[in-house]
């Protein structure tokens, strides 16, 4: 079984399927998806990692990621496939994590990304996820962009890209559709060797 590959599916300036540009974004842009430096968007979170000063698109972003990668380290505990994710408030501070859980919970939907939305919704007390940053391991598949639209996230930032069932840019552009009323901001490629690191991992380990 291939394992997601880490380069990131586009560059600034591409246009994607449906002619929303690939971006990486700046942390505090809009979160349309298709316009940069807009106000009121969610504070970028601290950065660290090796690599902070020569990325200052995706370093702000290696904490947090790192917290989804708490999250799917715990994943094959129960034989699912590694991916974590959590949800970030306007302030960046985390309201909902998830793991993948769809093996442990016998559940199609139970995606990391679902269970942190679902969490993050639980927190404020309502389904609006206005303001808030989905950070995933894995560019997002069909479903769980479609989910990420729908809560109304300013933006996505992941990790490793999904060549085979990616809906974030790769495969599809799901989050970027201009026929969609929301779009959010994508940031891909975030420690995006950590995360297919541990895919790598697992999928070895399956074989064995």
């Amino acid at each position: 079984m291939d394992v997601p590959s880490p380069p990131p599916p586009g560059s600034p300036g591409q246009s994607g399927p449906f002619g929303a540009p690939y971006r990486s974004g700046v942390p505090g842009s809009g979160g349309s998806g298709e316009s940069a430096g807009s106000a009121g968007t969610a504070a970028a979170p601290g950065s660290s990692g090796s690599g902070a000063a020569h990325d200052p698109v995706r370093a702000p972003w290696y904490a947090p990621m790192r917290l989804a990668l708490a999250e799917a380290v715990r994943a094959p505990e129960t034989g699912d496939v590694p991916v974590g994710a959590v949800v970030l408030g306007p302030d960046g501070t985390p309201l909902g994590r998830g793991r993948n859980e769809r093996e442990a919970a016998g559940d199609p939907t139970a995606h990391a990304e679902v269970l942190a939305l679902r969490e993050a919704a639980r927190a404020l007390g309502e389904w609006r996820l206005t303001g808030c940053t989905l950070v995933v391991t894995l560019e997002p598949c069909t479903m769980c962009a479609g989910a990420s639209v729908l809560s109304r996230v300013d933006r996505i930032v992941y990790g490793a890209t999904d060549p085979k069932a990616g809906a974030a840019g790769s495969l599809w552009d799901v989050v970027r559709d201009r026929r969609l009323n929301h779009r959010p901001e994508v940031i891909h490629g975030v420690l995006a060797e950590e995360c297919a690191a541990e895919l790598t991992r697992f999928f070895r380990g399956s074989r064995d």
